[in-house]
């Protein structure tokens, strides 16, 4: 196990916890006290003393969804999407064994916003397609043991078909964990049942996220503590599963009460894993211990699948020395499921001053590795990325579908191709389903730079460049569907070619590859030429029916060897445009100086998002920003020249992105 982290963590106290969060800094105060946050909690009683600027103190027991003032900003909307699993990408992707689980913390525990922040320097996670559970990791004793997942992480992820599970962190002493949180955790009631469970299905239920991760790691307990931590365990699951919630175990308490990480599954834990729907396999595994887990599990009428054979790549990233072929071999059926430990190394390692683009180049070569394609990945090479052994799954299953490539961050944001406004942004609750394997291009010539760029968008903040020397036709793999088609069936391509001269098609596809890795049997449909500016050409379907089971673009250069440079802005596969109706009763509900909250009511039928501008003096629409929310914070404003009153405008924003008419408030300064 890589201790490197825990020391520098502890600064040098030499303490061998297992899953400990990263010790975040109190958040610096917040410019008013409007700023909603994600939220965290104790179980019940709070530390000694005082909390840290910016950390408010709060008990879980006490909580209730009718007194939670930012409950309206922290409520996820986008429900959880049913998956399909393609012919996978590659010989060497397989479905239905090794899952993968992803503990990311996103931010700090205190002071973190609810609804985005201004920078574009954000772990904006996009390869979903790999994942099967992702944990809003964090805690610290300090400031508080529980967390709930942020609503635009829950959007996204449920967007593309991944259950977030909140997290319950009892830090080990060295930690600053106190046994007495434990035993807050798992009381019990004058009925026998335990309320910090009931508690804990509440919040997940009313924050719209899917279960919790429980992480019990401070030492001293006895047998009678994990008994009561085993019942606990169990209601928890039980009152969850009713509400559609999962709990996932950290392999850490023993039966004996006592904190010892077995890095396995064995019958000093399994009561534990039994309580709950999977476990965390600590760090300390081996290839044996895995072996005779996976055997465990199996005898207990279970999946070893179920179990998430811990990897650290806090520190080291793709450089992580892994024994791969005891979770993942290559010869034969995986042994047990994968659990990535701080994924978010992809960021984090990067120098100051790094882009958007920068991390996404690092984000693509840890999930897809150094080939950048999983139809071609690097099967020699040391860090074994999840798209050579996991198959990818999307959720792209209905008519109408919509990208504009949008990341859920950016460098500026646009509309119709046009700035609306320069300032920097992450909200992943506004991220598009993306191109789950990225990026497969398929070329007898050479193979041209693909990737997400934030030097000019359609809509949002990102797009897809083509960007290279093209000697041969190059197709360009973006969807794994399942759309029905009709007559009415069309689909729209938003594209502008900033160099060179290029023939443009969209390809269609109405059956599956025959074999792993191998093209889709498109057909192909052109696509309006042009240059200077952003071109949107809208293609009927001629011809198909069924099925869309993949979609594509192919380039073939009008001179071959020519340099291209082409952007993607936008795709789109609909029957008839619908363009959403208003939302209602848009109104300021608090307000300190410049530091604003709104609230309106849901636009009725399908809406995908909100966006708000704000209305200057002249007529000119300033961008504040969009969220799946029904309220928005917004700060930092100030009166225009001989503004009286603010004018505000929120619009809904339907699954084409077509946008409703505008509901307008008012505010006077």
């Amino acid at each position: 196990m890589n201790l490197s982290r825990r020391t520098v963590l502890l600064a040098g106290a030499g303490v061998a916890a297992g899953l400990v969060p990263g010790l975040s800094t109190a958040a610096a105060a917040a410019t008013g006290d409007l700023q909603p946050y994600a939220s965290y909690w104790y179980p019940d009683s709070l530390p000694a003393g005082s909390p840290g600027a910016g950390i408010t103190w709060r008990s879980l027991k006490a909580w209730r969804a009718e007194d939670d003032p930012d409950l309206p900003f922290n409520t996820a909307s986008v429900p959880l999407a049913a998956r399909f699993t393609p012919t996978p990408a590659n010989r060497t992707a397989r479905d239905g064994q090794a899952r993968v689980q992803s503990l990311v913390s996103f931010g700090p525990t205190a002071g973190n916003p609810s609804q985005g922040a201004a920078t574009a320097d954000y772990y904006a996670l996009t390869h979903w397609a790999y994942l099967d559970e992702l944990v809003f990791w964090g805690g610290s004793s300090g400031e508080g043991l529980i967390l709930a997942p942020n609503a635009p992480i829950v959007d996204a992820a449920h967007r593309h078909g991944v259950p977030v599970l909140g997290n319950v962190f009892l830090p080990p002493a060295a930690y600053g964990g106190q046994l007495q949180w434990t035993r807050d955790l798992v009381q019990k009631d004058a009925s026998g049942h335990h309320p910090l469970a009931e508690r804990l299905v509440a919040v997940a239920a009313a924050y719209g996220f899917d279960g919790w991760f429980v992480n019990a790691e401070t030492g001293g307990g006895d047998a009678a503590l994990a008994v009561d931590m085993l019942g606990f365990l169990a209601e928890l699951r039980t009152l969850g599963t009713a509400k559609g919630q999962r709990v996932t175990w950290y392999d850490s308490m023993t039966t004996n009460g006592s904190v010892s990480w077995q890095g396995a599954l064995n019958d000093r834990n399994k009561a534990f894993f039994q309580a709950a729907d999977s476990m965390f396999v600590d760090f300390r595994w081996s290839r044996s211990s895995l072996s005779s887990s996976a055997t465990t599990a199996r005898q207990l009428d279970r999946s070893p699948y179920e179990l998430w054979a811990g990897v650290d790549v806090e520190a080291n990233g793709t450089n992580t020395s892994v024994d791969w072929d005891a979770i993942v071999p290559a010869d034969k059926d995986h042994v047990v499921s994968l659990g990535l430990y701080r994924p978010e190394w992809t960021r984090n390692h990067l120098p100051a001053g790094r882009t958007p683009g920068d991390f996404h180049a690092a984000d693509d070569a840890f999930w897809t590795g150094a080939s950048l394609d999983p139809s071609r990945p690097d099967t020699g090479a040391t860090w074994r990325a999840p798209a050579l052994s996991v198959a990818d799954r999307s959720t792209v299953t209905a008519v109408p579908f919509a990208t504009t490539f949008n990341t859920g961050h950016g460098l500026k944001w646009y509309d119709g191709g046009k700035v609306t406004s320069d300032a920097a942004w992450n909200h992943l609750g506004l991220q598009d389903r993306l191109p789950s394997r990225r990026w497969v291009v398929r070329t007898t010539g050479r193979r041209p730079a693909v990737a997400f760029d934030f030097a000019d968008a359609w809509r949002g903040g990102s797009s897809v460049l083509v960007d290279g020397t093209l000697d041969a036709p190059v197709t360009l793999d973006l969807y794994a569907t399942r759309l029905p088609l009709s007559a009415d069936t069309v689909a729209e391509l938003t594209h502008r070619t900033d160099a060179g001269a290029v023939r443009v098609e969209l390809g269609v596809a109405t059956a599956e590859p025959g074999t792993p890795g191998g093209a889709p049997p498109y057909t192909w449909f052109p696509v309006e030429a042009g240059s200077g500016g952003w071109r949107t050409s809208t293609v009927r379907l001629s011809g198909l029916s069924g099925t869309a089971h993949a979609i594509a673009v192919r380039l073939t250069p009008a001179r071959r060897g020519s340099s291209v440079r082409l952007r993607l802005g936008g795709l789109a596969v609909r029957n008839a445009k619908v363009i959403p109706a208003a939302p209602t009763g848009l109104r300021v509900t608090d307000a300190d100086g410049g530091s604003l909250r709104l609230r309106w009511q849901a636009a009725p039928g399908a809406v995908r998002h909100y966006e708000l501008h704000r209305v200057l003096p002249d007529g000119t629409r300033r961008f504040l920003g969009g969220t799946c929310q029904r309220a928005f914070f917004v700060k930092g404003l100030a009166p225009a020249q001989g503004e009286a009153a603010a004018r505000f405008e929120v619009r809904a924003v339907g699954e084409l992105f077509t946008i409703s008419s505008a509901t307008t408030t008012t505010h006077t300064w």
